[in-house]
């Protein structure tokens, strides 16, 4: 684990967790740990799983252990293998591997299927006929409880009739569910006569047609656990109400002790985002992003292609720590506080400029160029030097450049004197317009001894710009991504309101005539990097040789290090 990870952490060796695993080794109730991550292949993972996933991985790893990942395939209507292929992908790339130790919940179908049987034989499951809307009707609230089925006292041998008939296929979608026999009056209402089994006509992504009968997430979950031999089943607040009637199958079935035990932790939410697959899926139907891995969703996938290091996010769920408590939400700021303290130390430095204004320097010889060197990265020595070029003509950022400059204008203006980045300094003379009044180019002449951009006697000159060589650089189309929604809590909208309507209409920018530093060219797709003053960016996995397309990942802006400061 990096320093970034562990900054700020009070979570690694001493939370509650950590303490309940360490005791379990040491009183001998376990000789080795197992934990899980349990995901529904019916979308892309998100940053919201991406702390589950951190901790049950770190937990095994922590402890030798080991963690398995077990696709959650119980819905055959909403998976695909798609979703299985993607999410794999997104776990090996935030840094962790399962090994041999690949599962779905549909390798213990038949497993649980006989479970289910078993729960039918000792009486504490019975086949209901109601529908999804009465037995709904029937649950009761949290102050009343709930009525029973008229279907609950069938007798043991009906129920097993009837449910086999479930599992031929006998029976139309929706029109019988196995239910666990509990109790109506149960103050947790999952522990109202929970559904364990339904009927779907749903071809299966893996087992095809072979099941018209497929368990419940509560029912799969707890019993997938035991097969595997899971020790602690770690999973997110939300769980809570459900851990009784995990405990409770487990113990209906009398499996064998020590028996899998459900532990929840905080959630990991963030500000200016949506974090459910559903919402996720919401906005690429009805066309606000291009799809799962668009660069402003929140899939890691998402954030992959922004050039989102896997360590800023192993880095933030570490930050967060781990308590039981439903801790307030985590600002996005963050999270770009821990993108931009990894790259800071890690990108090398490129020049580049996205709105273009031509530069001419009058007194540097016509057809003549030559190299600059400039750092790779000044917060890593070793990172080395490069060469780039240099000529006549060169770009600089048209908002380095005012007419009538105001107040503190420390940059190029009529009779000022500038730095260009690792060059020369340069004094502007002319200013030259369009037909319709714009600038479009600015004239300068440059001091020969100032090569490096130092002063021969020692003048002070306060500005600083980057530039490219409009000999030498590479046109690119520059996507300049921001948070996708404006309101700190996208969800929180008036009855009847949509939650897009906080959507951010300036979360991409495109910029298509940037130019930028010809190094670049060599830059692998997803290859990070700084453009000087401008911000961290990206290779997009779209580029083409010849026509570069750059992601900004972060502002160079710390927000952060603000709120951190005033809370």
């Amino acid at each position: 684990m990096s320093d970034s990870e562990t900054r700020g952490s009070a979570g690694r060796g001493d939370d509650f967790i950590r303490r309940i695993v360490r005791e379990d080794l040491a009183s001998g109730k376990h000789q080795r740990v197992v934990t899980r991550w349990p995901p529904e292949p019916n979308g892309y993972l998100h940053i919201g799983h991406a702390k589950a996933i951190w901790l049950n991985f770190g937990i095994a790893a922590e402890f030798g252990g080991r963690c398995h990942l077990r696709f959650d395939d119980t819905n055959p209507a909403a998976e695909s293998s798609e979703f299985v292929a993607a999410q794999q992908a997104d776990l090996r790339w935030l840094g962790y591997d399962w090994g041999e130790h690949l599962h779905f919940a549909s390798d213990h179908f038949e497993a649980l299927y006989q479970f289910a049987l078993e729960l039918v034989r000792r009486g504490r499951a019975f086949v209901c006929d109601l529908s999804p809307e009465e037995i709904l009707e029937r649950r009761g609230t949290l102050t009343e409880a709930g009525s029973e089925s008229p279907f609950r006292e069938r007798s043991r041998d009906e129920n097993l009739d009837i449910f086999e008939q479930m599992r031929a296929g006998a029976f139309e979608p929706g029109s019988r569910v196995l239910r666990a026999k509990i109790s109506m009056a149960s103050p947790v209402l999952t522990m109202r006569d929970p559904a364990l089994y339904r009927i779907v006509a749903a071809r299966h992504h893996r087992s095809g047609a072979d099941w018209p009968i497929y368990p419940l997430y509560d029912f799969a979950h707890c019993l997938s656990d035991a097969i595997e031999g899971v020790t602690h089943s770690l999973c997110t607040m939300e769980f809570v109400d459900h851990r009784p009637l995990y405990d409770w199958i487990l113990a209906a079935l009398d499996l064998p002790e020590p028996r899998p035990r459900q532990i929840e932790f905080n959630p990991l939410r963030l500000t200016h985002t949506v974090l459910s697959k559903r919402w996720c899926r919401e906005l690429i139907e009805r066309g606000h992003v291009e799809g799962w891995d668009d660069p402003r969703m929140p899939t890691l996938a998402g954030l992959r292609r922004r050039g989102v290091p896997p360590e800023a996010i192993r880095a933030l769920c570490a930050g967060v720590g781990v308590t039981r408590r439903e801790e307030a939400t985590t600002q996005l700021a963050r999270l770009e506080f821990e993108v931009r303290t990894l790259l800071n130390q890690s990108a090398p430095r490129r020049l580049g400029v996205l709105r273009p204004l031509k530069l001419v320097i009058e007194n540097y010889p016509e057809g003549q160029s030559e190299e600059v060197e400039l750092a790779n990265n000044p917060e890593d020595p070793a990172a080395g030097t490069r060469h780039t070029g240099f000529g006549r003509e060169l770009y600089i950022e048209r908002d380095d450049f005012a007419e009538t400059p105001p107040k503190k204008f420390y940059r190029l203006s009529p009779g000022s004197e500038v730095r260009l980045r690792g060059a020369y300094l340069i004094t502007c003379t002319e200013v030259v317009k369009n037909a319709a009044g714009e600038v479009s180019e600015v004239r300068a002449r440059y001091d020969p001894e100032s090569r490096g951009g130092s002063a021969p006697d020692g003048r002070r000159v306060r500005g600083t710009l980057h530039w490219v060589s409009a000999q030498h650089a590479l046109p690119a189309t520059v996507r300049l991504f921001d948070r996708l929604f404006l309101a700190e809590d996208p969800l929180a909208t008036a009855p009847g309101e949509d939650f897009t309507k906080h959507l951010n209409p300036e979360s991409c920018v495109v910029v298509e005539d940037a130019r930028v530093e010809p190094a670049l060219a060599a830059f692998e797709r997803g290859a990070c990097f700084q453009l000087e003053r401008l911000g961290y960016f990206c290779v997009d996995l779209d580029s083409k040789p010849g026509r570069l397309r750059l992601n900004r990942t972060v502002t160079l802006r710390d927000t952060w290090a603000k709120i951190a400061a005033r809370s």
